[in-house]
Parts: C-alpha cells; structure tokens; sequence
C-alpha cells in the first residue's frame, strides 16, 4: 500500500511539471523513492526514465494536435542534445567532483517564479517570423550546450529546454512546451532502455504505479495547458514549478 500511495504522489508532481512545463519526471520521481522506499539510485532513476516517455509522449501528441509542436526544429535539437550528452557524460568522467544534482531542483524553484513574475508572452506570429535558416542554426547550437550540460551535471534537461526555447530561441509558451515533451519522449526512453539493459528490470509494482500516475496526470495537465490562455498557463506552470522545486528540496533534504 505503501508503495502505492509514493508512487501515485510522485506521478501527480512528475505529470503535472512534465504536461505543464516539459519537465523530467527522474527530477520528481527519483528523490521519492529513494527516500521513502529506499530504492537504489539507478534502479529509481531507471523507473523516472521509464515513466517519463509515456507520459512526454502523450502530452507532445496533445500539443501536436493542438498545433503546438515544431517538429522539423525540435528532431534537429533533440539530435544535437543526445549527441553532445555523451561528450558531457565523457568530459565529467575525466573531471573529478562534478555532481551538481541540486542545479536542476534549484533551476526549477527559480524558473517557475520567473514564470510568475515575468510570463512569455511571445506570440505565434513573432515567432515564427524568425528566418528558418537561423532557427535551424540556433537548435543545433542551443541543443549542444543543452546537450553537453545534461550530461555533464547528469540534471536539468527538461528544464533548461524549456527556459532556452522561451529565453533564447523566442518560443511562444505552448510551442516551448510541446517540442521539449516531444524531445524528452526520445531522452528518456534512451535513457530508460541504457538504465535496464545495464542494472536489470526494476521493481514491476513501482515500474507500474509511477508509469501510471505519471501518463494519467501529464494527460491532464496537457489538455489543460492547450486550452488555457497565455497568461493562465505562465502563472499555473509558474506555480507547480515552484510548488514542485520546493517539495524536491524538502525530499532531499529528509533523504
């Protein structure tokens, strides 16, 4: 029963940051079941991962068909973030120390205030004004840095997707949203198929109920994303960010 409830728990905060905000679930989901189920750190991220592509993938489809999806820029963006995770993940190896885990929870907090605070207002229109040629060149560039970061750190992808899309690339809110779900479908289910081959099946009851919870709310978040205005999605994305930054903090605080 137990791990029912932490599980279902650790879904609604990952469904509702991944269909909101394109948030990784490994950055809700992981913290929780070590801490309150005691599972091994990789087999825990393992299940983050695995829960993760469902539910990124059901929540691109809702804002593919809402027409808020760039998938030629996003397929070029995700090429160049696996590409460069690995140089990341190489570079770190070399370097000694480098875990910055709290970055992406910290990350989190700060970017959902600055979602309360300052919302993307950016409109359709203006973006797609930008000339194609320079989108393609800023997605390469933007998804290497992003890229080589996540595998650096081993944190922030989602995230930092998101503020490079709204910040950097001048994605309007929705559209930033669904192509970094539509990336992070592919991520994760990299990441997932890596954990599984190399430390085994996980927990089948965890592996269920997270994967379960996670679809369910990030279903809903999404279609409630797609429908709401501008400025009713930057104050409701800003606040689970916010919500969702402060319990990790507290999780790995108790951990």
């Amino acid at each position: 029963m137990l791990t029912f409830i932490i599980c279902f728990l650790a879904g609604i905060g990952a469904g509702l940051g991944t269909g909101f905000a394109g948030m990784s679930a490994a950055a809700v989901i992981s913290p929780m079941l070590i801490t309150f189920l005691q599972l091994p750190a990789y087999e825990a991220v393992g299940i983050a991962l695995a829960s993760d592509v469902l539910a990124s993938a059901v929540s691109a489809y809702t804002y593919g068909k809402n027409k808020n999806l760039d998938v030629k820029n996003g397929i070029v963006m995700m090429a160049a973030v696996l590409a460069f995770t690995l140089v990341g993940s190489y570079t770190a190896s070399l370097v000694p120390n480098t875990t910055m885990g709290s970055f992406s929870v910290f990350m989190t907090f700060l970017l959902g205030v600055k979602f309360i605070v300052k919302p993307v207002m950016t409109t359709k229109e203006s973006m797609n004004a930008v000339d194609a040629k320079t989108r393609l060149i800023q997605s390469i560039v933007c998804g290497a840095l992003i890229g080589f970061i996540c595998g650096f750190i081993g944190a922030g992808g989602g995230m930092m997707m998101l503020l490079v899309l709204t910040s950097v690339l001048g994605y309007e809110l929705k559209t930033a949203v669904g192509t970094s779900v539509f990336i992070m479908a592919f991520t994760a289910f990299t990441g997932a198929a890596s954990h599984f081959v190399i430390g085994g099946m996980p927990d089948l009851w965890c592996l269920l109920f997270c994967v379960g919870s996670t679809l369910l709310w990030a279903r809903i978040a999404a279609k409630f994303a797609n429908k709401a205005s501008a400025a009713t999605l930057n104050r409701a994305t800003g606040v689970v960010l916010v919500v969702l930054g402060a319990a990790i903090l507290a999780v790995n605080y108790l951990s």
